[in-house]
């Protein structure tokens, strides 16, 4: 049996990105690094696209987009 993958995705907008790191501390699945000291990155097999770290993100820079599909 596939297993389905979540219809969203967490996104960063690494420009304005201020890597304080709260996404990384609430995201239930650690699907959230920070690159460098620079910025967010999300790991998408990990991401459930639940949103948490798009409430808590301070800086605003965190958003849920819908996730679309491998091509390969």
């Amino acid at each position: 049996m596939e297993s389905k993958k979540p219809k969203y995705i967490a996104q960063s907008e690494q420009e304005r990105c201020v890597a304080c790191g709260v996404c990384m501390k609430v995201c239930p699945k650690e699907a959230i690094s920070i690159h460098r000291g620079w910025y967010a990155v999300v790991d998408a097999g990990r991401c459930v696209g639940c949103g948490i770290c798009v409430k808590h993100c301070p800086a605003g820079v965190m958003h849920r987009a819908e996730r679309h599909p491998q091509i390969m």
